[in-house]
């Protein structure tokens, strides 16, 4: 199969869809309008709400939600063979994950701004918010320590980035002060940082950088160490000092790099080599865990958070939530995509028959062996890839490793702010707590934040335990997907709308997600791996719970809706 054919095929589709069903959404069922006054205009605090340029507001969006999840995800699922894979970022997008994304981002924007959870203990019941506000804290906990792990690794595994990732917080500083202190142009002040991060790119070649073990500590542990404190301040600064200018240049550096990838599809041309399908030895069975695999190339509970939980606070327009929601949802796809031909096609261009299944030889995910195995695949198949128009391989697999960290490195810093946020909203719904100042104070509840990541990362000696819980972060990630759409289908009921559009994407991640929980459930009970048994059992219970209780609502507002 030509992977030209494949790429082709992909953008086609996502523009019609942006167009099309995309716009119709946006205009027939959520009547978006500019005259609706956004929670980034009405409670700007220059903080945390802060009225952003639709252009600056994208890259920051896109490169929150992307992060590492369209690049591991569809990486690791390339194991059942290209074809499952492809089939699912192409539709997955467009009928369910751009949805999910504007609406609640839109629903999020006319309620003051409050979280997906808010949102749900008002449209539906408080109950039932509290549940959901509760599967967020478990997974952003999770997410932030996996995400360290992860970028930790890949400091060991490719110290030539090290440099070119740190050089991205000066050059992030300096773009934030050009733009809102300076006042100077969005295209100087973008060509001057993405010069600086591309020279520092090519500066990392020759200054790798490596940081010794300490003891039964590995280097990786104390990678861990200083991106948690730097972690602890990136989440506590004003948004527009920081996350901000760095994301809007990581998209500069993602929309470059994607480019590169697609050049080295276009001018090499290579032919899928990969299987269309295969059961790998050890692999779990393709369904449904190839739709909890790959989340944010196709649908992401994750979006939800960030879409109500930083984005939507940064919203000048609401106009502007197509372009932001919708589109930036199919962006990401054609990210997987790019991922997915880099592995399946790019692998095997040196001439390297066997350069697909030898990376996919293992599993085992819980060691970081089989994640190591897979993050490689992709920055060995992106290195063929631009080699085939005289990159320089050493050049190239230092743009692909910074590629891959930055987009970490993003969502590692959104994701502390996210779950500080969140854990706001629970405490306040305390009495006794509700009217200490430690609840209200950012510098206090991203501490708490940041050692219950700690926490969860050495609970093995290697300081890697999260990765025993990283099953667990798929499924609860889409369950999560399952429950915005839940609350977007409630909502419009509410507003006597069109609602099949969030229903239909609604009943069949419900139906993967408990598919998915029974046959892990199965799973861990006969290998006796008791913290995803019980992280599992619980998810699966209160999940039960809220959508029995949120089916009862759903029947008596579409009887209301009907016999008024």
């Amino acid at each position: 199969m030509s992977s030209i054919l494949l790429l082709l095929i992909t953008v086609i589709a996502y523009i019609v869809a942006y167009h099309t069903y995309g716009k119709w959404i946006g205009r027939k069922i959520l009547q978006l309008t500019s005259f609706n006054k956004t929670p980034a205009r009405s409670l700007h605090d220059a903080i945390d709400f802060v009225p952003t340029s639709k252009g600056i507001l994208f890259g920051h969006h896109f490169t929150t939600i992307a992060g590492t999840g369209p690049i591991v995800g569809p990486a690791i699922a390339v194991i059942w063979g290209w074809g499952p894979a492809f089939l699912w970022v192409l539709l997955g997008p467009i009928f369910a994950g751009a949805v999910h994304d504007m609406m609640s981002l839109v629903i999020s924007s006319r309620h003051n701004g409050q979280t997906v959870g808010e949102l749900s203990s008002g449209l539906i019941s408080p109950r039932v918010g509290f549940f959901f506000q509760i599967l967020v804290q478990m997974l952003l906990w999770i997410f932030v320590a996996v995400l360290a792990i992860v970028i930790a690794l890949l400091f060991e595994m490719y110290p030539r980035s090290v440099l070119p990732i740190w050089a991205e917080i000066p050059i992030a500083l300096w773009a934030g002060h050009s733009l809102y202190e300076k006042k100077r142009s969005v295209l100087f002040t973008s060509l001057v940082a993405v010069g600086l991060m591309y020279f520092a790119v090519f500066l990392g070649i020759s200054f790798p950088i490596t940081l010794p073990a300490f003891g039964p500590l590995s280097a990786a542990v104390s990678w861990m160490a200083i991106l948690m404190v730097y972690g602890y301040f990136a989440s506590i600064m004003p948004v527009q000092k920081l996350l901000q200018p760095r994301d809007y240049i990581n998209a500069h550096e993602l929309w470059i790099a994607m480019i590169l990838l697609v050049a080295g599809i276009i001018v090499g041309n290579p032919e899928v080599s990969a299987p269309f399908f295969q059961q790998a030895p050890g692999a779990p069975h393709l369904a449904p865990s190839l739709f909890i695999i790959i989340a944010c190339g196709a649908i992401s509970g994750f979006h939800a958070v960030t879409s109500s939980g930083t984005t939507v606070r940064q919203l000048e327009n609401e106009e502007d939530a197509l372009f932001i929601g919708y589109g930036g949802m199919l962006m990401e796809g054609i990210l997987a995509l790019v991922v997915v031909l880099a592995i399946t096609a790019g692998l095997t261009m040196e001439g390297d028959r066997e350069g697909f299944l030898r990376f996919y030889r293992s599993w085992d995910l819980t060691s970081g062996a089989g994640l190591k195995a897979q993050l490689g695949a992709l920055v060995e198949g992106g290195t063929n890839l631009m080699a085939a128009y005289g990159m320089p391989k050493e050049l190239g697999r230092n743009i692909i490793t910074v590629f891959i960290v930055s987009f970490a490195s993003t969502s590692f810093d959104s994701a502390i702010r996210l779950q500080r946020f969140g854990l706001k909203e629970i405490l306040q719904k305390v009495p006794a707590l509700r009217e200490k100042r430690w609840v209200n104070n950012r510098f206090i509840l991203s501490l708490i934040v940041i050692v219950a990541a700690i926490g969860l990362c050495m609970i093995t000696r290697d300081g890697k335990g999260a990765l025993l819980l990283w099953p667990a972060f798929g499924a609860i990630n889409q369950l999560l997907a399952a429950l915005t759409l839940v609350v977007a289908t409630v909502y419009l009921i509410k507003q006597k709308t069109h609602f099949l559009v969030t229903a239909i994407p609604m009943a069949f991640m419900l139906f993967v997600i408990f598919w998915g929980a029974l046959y892990n459930l199965r799973n861990y009970i006969d290998k006796k791996e008791m913290p995803l048994l019980i992280i599992t059992g619980v998810t699966l219970a209160l999940s039960t719970w809220m959508v029995v209780e949120t089916a009862a609502v759903l029947i008596r507002n579409y009887r209301q809706r009907n016999h008024p």
